[in-house]
């Protein structure tokens, strides 16, 4: 008799654990289900809220701008010193550097309504060999992740506040989970807005320094300009000629002495018969 109250008393225990068990896993499942069917709803508005990108003239465009510099001085390291200092007065900032004996490159980054100045600046610095101003519509992309930020922060919210209301460890660990999740793409699409108006902020400037050699001084015409011309000639015509009397020296000295000899004892020897 007593065996059989064991068995029935261990029985009625498993189930009481098996619906405990389901309950907490119901209450978890059930805490976290309406913030995804709230998602689910919220998409179709995300989807519109992409779609219903604005006209041309509806809104401020949002415009990357970009240029491209090539110039020609003779002193390359001069230019690039006073290139900062240009990005730096017009409330920008210099970036990457290289530079060679004779070119050199720089990047500067300045604000994008003093873009245009800060070229007429630069161009005066040298002579211009090219000039490219480029400007790319990023509109459609800043709607696109301010759309999906705002989205993306109220599905944060609705699980801090779910996070908020949990009561078991299994609900509070599904609801963390869920949360670190939305949290990760909303940092994501954060750090793409940054982006995105950093580009539309800043426009980006691409200066090339080449290094030219000055020009040899034209020659001017007149008498005094022939009487020049003529001594330098004079002066080269006697240097040559002194460089060749120097070369022929030494053979005049060692085959001269020896031929005078020699033509000496013929003539005294044709003196002797007419004595």
């Amino acid at each position: 008799m007593r065996t059989r109250w064991r068995c029935v008393l261990a029985g009625a225990a498993l189930v009481l654990l098996a619906g405990c068990s389901g309950n907490s896993a119901d209450s978890a499942r059930s805490a976290v289900a309406p913030a995804q069917r709230q998602e689910q709803g919220a998409a179709p508005k995300q989807g519109n809220a992409q779609a219903t990108v604005p006209e041309p003239g509806a809104t401020d465009r949002k415009l990357a701008r970009s240029a491209r510099l090539e110039l020609t001085t003779p002193k390359t390291d001069d230019v690039v010193s006073r290139a900062k200092s240009i990005a730096t007065g017009a409330g920008g900032y210099p970036g990457q550097e290289s530079a060679t004996d004779d070119s050199a490159s720089l990047t500067l980054s300045v604000p994008a309504e003093k873009l245009d100045g800060v070229l007429d600046q630069l161009s005066g610095l040298g002579q211009v060999k090219r000039r490219e101003i480029s400007a790319q519509d990023v509109t459609a992309q800043v709607v696109d992740v301010d759309a999906r930020l705002a989205t993306q922060r109220a599905s944060v919210e609705r699980m801090r506040a779910l996070l908020a209301k949990a009561q078991s460890v299994s609900e509070i660990a599904s609801v963390e989970s869920e949360l670190t999740s939305r949290q990760a793409t909303l940092e994501s699409l954060e750090r793409q807005q940054a982006s995105l108006a950093g580009r539309v902020a800043m426009a980006t400037v691409s200066l090339s320094v080449t290094r030219q050699e000055a020009a040899a001084p034209a020659e001017s015409g007149g008498f005094l300009a022939g009487l020049s011309g003529g001594w330098d000639a004079f002066v080269v015509f006697c240097t040559g000629l002194v460089r060749v009397l120097g070369v022929l020296l030494p053979f005049a000295v060692a085959f001269g002495i020896p031929a005078g000899a020699v033509f000496w004892w013929l003539r005294r020897r044709k003196a002797r018969p007419a004595e």
